[in-house]
């Protein structure tokens, strides 16, 4: 394979083109985010290892300039940045993978050998769309039935995650996971508040409930008129 690697520590690059050398791939490598974009649009390369906090421009920059411009090459994202939001925004930036450093050799060739391996990606999904409700993810509006809702930013979070699953109960635990990033039970009522807030917003209106509460279980989004 021929590999574009965009690291600014100097012993990190060595080691990863070492390593992908070894492995009979050509490795082309630059320093800084501005080198990685111009290299990236003006040749071919089947895979590009970009390092998140390059100088110049950063890493997710260059990525989702390249996915604007239709280039769908396949990018293992590599960064120190470890939270779940971090790795959740690299990946729905265009990401086709991400590694966090300190990382082993190994797998990050494993890693690589996978999503060239995979079918050219579908083109990512901008808008959902349950029964009347309509969320715009990139400019981050939502609408009933054609009325713009005023969201606060953990409303509009709470709502993309219910209809991203549509046909699915969220527990309070779920939510507590995908928006706070809480991996234990605060034992506050933050979720129940959030989603009381949300509801109103949703039903102002409107006759019909748009959130359906699954008594001892959570919440799910209404995704049929005669639920």
């Amino acid at each position: 394979m021929k590999i574009l690697v965009a690291e600014d520590h100097e012993d990190t690059t060595e080691y990863i083109r070492r390593g992908l050398a070894q492995a009979g791939h050509t490795v082309s490598t630059v320093r800084d985010g501005n080198q990685a974009l111009m290299l990236s649009m003006s040749e071919s390369f089947d895979a590009l290892i970009l390092d998140r906090m390059l100088p110049s421009l950063d890493g997710l920059s260059v990525l989702k300039m390249l996915r604007a411009g239709g280039n769908r090459t396949p990018v293992l994202l590599l960064t120190a940045m470890s939270r779940i939001a971090d790795r959740v925004e690299g990946l729905e930036s265009g990401a086709d993978d991400y590694l966090v450093k300190p990382f082993a050799l190994a797998e990050l060739i494993a890693r690589l050998n996978v999503i060239v391996r995979r079918p050219a990606a579908a083109e990512p999904q901008t808008t959902l769309r349950v029964l009347d409700l309509e969320l715009d993810l990139s400019r981050r509006v939502a609408r009933r039935a054609g009325k713009r809702l005023d969201l606060q930013p953990r409303e509009l979070m709470m709502l993309e995650v219910l209809m991203r699953n549509p046909h699915r109960v969220m527990t309070k635990m779920m939510l507590l996971e995908q928006i706070w990033e809480f991996s234990f039970d605060p034992q506050t009522n933050i979720v129940e508040t959030h989603i009381s807030r949300l509801r109103a917003k949703l039903n102002a209106g409107f006759e019909q409930d748009a959130i359906i509460t699954v008594r001892g279980a959570g919440y799910m989004i209404r995704s049929t008129c005669d639920d």
